[in-house]
């Protein structure tokens, strides 16, 4: 978990930045509903190959996308990262959207 510290403590008092979350796209089951697009154009777009990619991912070992972000973590126009992609998952047909708790790997959605 990141930590940093706080202007009022002392540097040996780390202070917790928030959880973070791991969002993980099963690409391959993605039937190209563009649901998730439709509601966080910040994170989801389409592809030419009709199906959606997660913005900033990295692939994982089961060939998943893979997006870690902080539960405090706001976009530009100050919407909260993790509302947005918990709405995405939840809108999303066929449910190839999942959100874990990076530290403790408990499925959120």
């Amino acid at each position: 978990m990141e930590i940093e510290s706080s202007g009022g403590s002392s540097a040996s008092e780390p202070v917790k930045k928030g959880r973070r979350f791991r969002i993980v796209f099963d690409k391959k089951n993605c039937i190209g509903a563009a649901a998730c697009a439709a509601v966080a154009p910040e994170f989801w777009v389409m592809k030419d190959d009709g199906k959606a990619d997660l913005v900033g991912h990295r692939v994982d070992e089961d060939g998943n996308q893979v997006l870690v972000v902080s539960e405090t973590e706001l976009t530009p126009e100050g919407k909260r990262v993790l509302d947005l992609n918990k709405e995405a998952a939840e809108v999303c047909p066929v449910q190839v959207i999942h959100i874990y708790d990076d530290e403790t790997g408990e499925k959120i959605i």
